[in-house]
């Protein structure tokens, strides 16, 4: 993989991979669920086409639990790929509270519009 730089941009609910061309090759679209606990809750991880197979995806679920420990909150994550990231990465990834995960899916059909 060629280096890349990872982005949190917490306005915006992205965490961006740049490459190093400046170029965003892959980002996860999240939102921070508020009650009943904070959490970050991965919705989307996308890796443009001709960046895929260079471990993106693999550098930006772990910069997310990573951010989140740094922060002393949990992930719930609804994003498909970073559910099976994280059972293949238990050590960097703790397992999501039941009650966060409902919580987090409420959030989003509440929000269709979000994502």
């Amino acid at each position: 993989m060629s280096e890349i730089e990872i982005r949190d941009d917490r306005a915006a609910g992205r965490l961006d991979a740049i490459g190093g061309d400046g170029e965003v090759v892959g980002h996860i679209e999240y939102f921070v669920l508020e009650a009943p606990g904070h959490a970050l809750v991965p919705v989307h991880t996308i890796v443009e086409p001709a960046h895929e197979g260079q471990g993106i995806a693999g550098s930006l679920a772990r910069e997310l639990y990573a951010m989140a420990k740094r922060e002393g909150i949990a992930v719930a994550p609804l994003c498909p790929y970073v559910v099976k990231w994280a059972e293949r990465h238990p050590e960097e990834a703790p397992a999501a509270d039941p009650e966060l995960l409902r919580a987090a899916k409420d959030w989003l059909a509440a929000h269709p519009d979000r994502f």
